[in-house]
Formats: C-alpha cells, structure tokens, sequence
C-alpha cells in the first residue's frame, strides 16, 4: 500500500512537470556604446535600460562601454568575424561603409509599424536611409550652431553676431585688437574637421558628391566651373581666416578637445560648435556665463552640420527584440530623460539654450552622402592641411580634393560611370 501511494505520488510530480509552462530563456541583446559613465546622459541611460529589461523580462541588455577612437575598428573586425553585436553606438560618416558591408538590419518593416515615427524629425530619418531602406535610427542630433563670448563682444564694440564669413572676419579683427585674443576657433584636424569642413562646402553649395541616374555618386567639382568656384571659395575662407588672423596658428593642428577647451576658457571668442557644450559651462561656469548661440555664418545660403549619431542594428537572430531596445530608445521618456536638448524628436525640446538654440536650426541641417567615407574624410582633413600648413593654392586643393573623392568612390565600387 506504502508503495502504491509512492507510487500516486511520484505519478502527481511528474504530471505536474509536464504540464508546467517551460520557460525561455531572456533574450540577451549585446549593445556596444562609447560613453563616459560619470556624464549625466550615460547615468541616465542606465536608468532607462534598467527600467526597459524590467518591462520586458524576455530581454537582458549587455552593456559594452568601449573607447570611442577604438569602437569602429572594433565594429568592423567583429562583422568581418561574423560576431557582430545586436546594436551599437556609431557615427552617420559609418553609414555608408556598414551598409556596403551588408551588416545592417533592413529597419523598414518595422518602421512602418511605428506610432513614434511621426515625431522624429524628416530629414534625420532620410540621413539614416539608402535606397530607400531604414538602416539605422537617428540616437540623438549634433546641430551645431556659432558659440559666441558675448564679453568680448561688448569689448570689441560689436552689437549683433555675425551673419557672413565677411562679418565674422570683419568682428574678429576688431576683436583681436580689443582684447589680444582670436576672433574663431576651428578644429584643422581629427574627427570634427571634415564635417566643419562640409558645413562650409554646404554653404557654398559646393556639393560633396552628387548621386547619379545608376544609384552611385561622382564628385563633379572638375567638370563643372561652378561647383569648382563654390569649392574654391570655401578654401579661399580658410587661407583667409589664417592671414588675417581670425584663427589661431596653432588652430590648424587643432582637434575637437582643443577647440572645445580653449573656447570654453575664452581663450577666443567664437566657434561652431554643439550642444555637448553645456558640460563645458558646468565645468567652467564663470569663462562659459556670457556663451550665447545663433545660427552659423554663411556665404551663399544658411547651412549647419547636421550630425546625426546613429544606433545601428545590426542583421542577427534578435532583429526583433533589437528594434524594441532600439525604438525605446527614440521613446519620449526616453529622450526627455537622456538627451532633453539634442534629441531627433520633434516633442522634445528642451526650453534652455543648450535645447531650443540649436533645435531651431535642425531645418537647415545637412550631412554627409551614405558611402564609404573613411578615405574621403581623411582626405578632406588633409585638403585643410594643405592650406593652412603648405599654403597650397586654394583653387588646387579643391580640384585635389575633388580627384580624391571620385579615387575613393572609384575603390570601394561606388563611383558612378555616367
């Protein structure tokens, strides 16, 4: 009888066993970033990410914070490798190379599907678009607007900022000689110089590359006059700022850590440069006070750099899963949360100056074609170089740029042959 009841027993778990719900295993998404975790955004994220693996119990977010001068290598030699993560931090110049490595996710479906994407602005979305395809989402927006010391302004006499090239030279002249110090700042090289670089060619509606009839991009600035005098022209600018003294020497060998430092000691009175610079006024609050904002000078017609830092999601088994982190990240509270004054939403806006001073540009914003770009910004940073520092002839150095555009198009396949 005692075995019988054992028996019943053992009988009853194992039932029980079979008819429990197994569950599955969370989902585990990789997301490589490249933040400082003591900032404010990326201690805000991680509340956000806790906050998003506690709805959904199905997912776990691992966090790989890398360098940032390493995380594009490092990107590449993981697709190569077949061990590409889920998502990933980035910058809009990796677009075009990503996609011609076919590592990205076709997000378009998903998109469609999406109550959120009303509210990102038009023209971030077509940046992260080729042929058609959602490729990525736009992570936040780099606008940059002209900083100015309105201090030094006071002392030099000047009343309104710039609006031209022809102003900012002129108020900068006036500025040297009542204060000592340098009218503008730029960064003659690393990262920020070729995409100050295309603002300025933007500007003079000197066209990087045009896209053609076959889907492909040729530089035309040896073919057309026009194009060529626009390219001339922002070169010209750049002999021009360094003659007369309206930059630094030393701004040449310049990258974006000494341009953001020396302006945000008042070292010089003006820059183009983004929202981020509101870590700069915390950490300098007396030098950064008088700092205000307003749209860039320009030469022909009113253009900013539109930088748009992507998230990229990338082919895998966890597409899905990938596109709800992703689009969370685009949501309200999380955008309000973690980047009040730089984010692609068009319903938040943050009412500082550090938010709606630089919002309010994003309709003049443009970036850079999706290609490979890594040979054509390194070639735009030496086109930079080769004025301020060889003192090549302006005219020159545009049609060397313009050659080395189309050679770079021409090796990785997208140079167009119409």
């Amino acid at each position: 009888m005692r075995l019988f009841k054992i028996g019943l027993l053992v009988g009853s778990l194992l039932a029980s066993l079979v008819a429990a719900p197994v569950r599955a295993e969370p989902v585990t998404l990789h997301f490589w970033v490249a933040w400082d975790a003591e900032q404010a955004d990326a201690i805000a994220a991680t509340k956000q990410i806790a906050a998003f693996e506690q709805a959904h119990p199905d997912i776990k977010i691992d966090i790989q914070n890398i360098a940032f001068g390493a995380l594009h290598d490092k990107l590449i030699t993981s697709i190569a490798g077949g061990d590409a993560p889920d998502l990933s931090w980035g910058l809009i110049e990796w677009l075009g190379e990503l996609n011609r490595m076919n590592a990205l996710a076709d997000l378009t479906p998903y998109a469609a599907k999406w109550p959120d994407r009303a509210q990102i602005y038009p023209n971030a979305l077509s940046a992260v678009t080729v042929d058609g395809k959602l490729r990525a989402l736009p992570h936040y927006l780099g606008i940059r607007g002209l900083l100015y010391h309105e201090d030094m302004f006071k002392k030099a006499g000047i009343d309104t900022p710039p609006k031209t090239w022809d102003e900012l030279i002129a108020d900068s002249q006036k500025i040297r000689q009542a204060t000592g110090k340098s009218g503008f700042g730029i960064a003659g090289t690393g990262v920020r110089s070729p995409q100050e670089l295309l603002m300025l060619l933007g500007q003079s509606n000197a066209t990087l590359a045009v896209r053609e009839s076959d889907g492909r991009y040729r530089n035309t600035w040896s073919d057309d006059p026009k194009q060529l005098a626009n390219a001339t022209q922002v070169f010209a600018f750049y002999k021009t700022l360094l003659d007369k003294q309206v930059i630094s020497p030393q701004a040449s060998s310049w990258g974006y850590e000494e341009e953001d430092t020396n302006f945000s000691l008042g070292q010089y009175a003006m820059v183009v440069d983004g929202s981020w610079m509101k870590n700069r006024a915390e950490q300098s609050p007396e030098q950064m006070k008088d700092v205000k904002i307003v749209a860039p000078p320009y030469s022909q017609k009113p253009a900013t750099f539109f930088e748009i830092n992507p998230f990229f999601v990338y082919k895998g088994k966890h597409e899905q899963q990938a596109w709800e982190f992703a689009s969370f990240m685009l949501s309200k509270d999380y955008q309000s949360a973690v980047h009040g004054e730089r984010s692609p939403r068009q319903d938040v806006v943050s009412q500082t100056k550090w938010g709606r001073d630089f919002t309010v540009l994003a309709p003049t914003g443009i970036g850079f074609p999706p290609v490979a770009l890594g040979p054509i910004t390194r070639a735009m940073e030496e086109s930079i170089g080769r004025v301020l520092l060889k003192k090549e002839d302006p005219q020159a150095v545009a049609q060397w740029l313009g050659k080395a555009i189309n050679k770079a198009l021409r090796q990785s396949g997208e140079l167009s042959v119409n």
